[in-house]
């Protein structure tokens, strides 16, 4: 998550960035959020329901899911990837 949260200050103008959890408590969610994600460009919330993760048909964590505005995932990936390849999905999630 660190270097999303590098990546979000160069896109955070045009991609909302959404973090959830869904183990956990909220207190501890907010602590790991302020540790990982210090850019304040996060959304960021718990799934203790796990509602989120069902609708979009997350099945773990960590994952990546790319949504457009109108709901629909164009993309996503699972486990840590590198800078160029976030960038290079960005841009194209930004493009389509």
């Amino acid at each position: 998550m660190p270097v999303v949260d590098e990546i979000s200050k160069d896109y955070a103008a045009e991609v909302d960035f959404v973090a959830v959890a869904w183990k956990g408590t909220m207190s501890a969610t907010a602590a790991r959020a302020e540790e990982l994600l210090p850019s304040g460009n996060f959304k960021w919330g718990l799934d203790a329901e796990e509602e989120i993760f069902a609708a979009y048909g997350v099945p773990y964590q960590p994952v990546t899911a790319l949504i457009t505005a109108d709901k629909v995932i164009i993309g996503g990936w699972p486990g840590v990837q590198s800078e160029e390849f976030i960038r290079s999905a960005l841009d194209d999630l930004i493009a389509s």
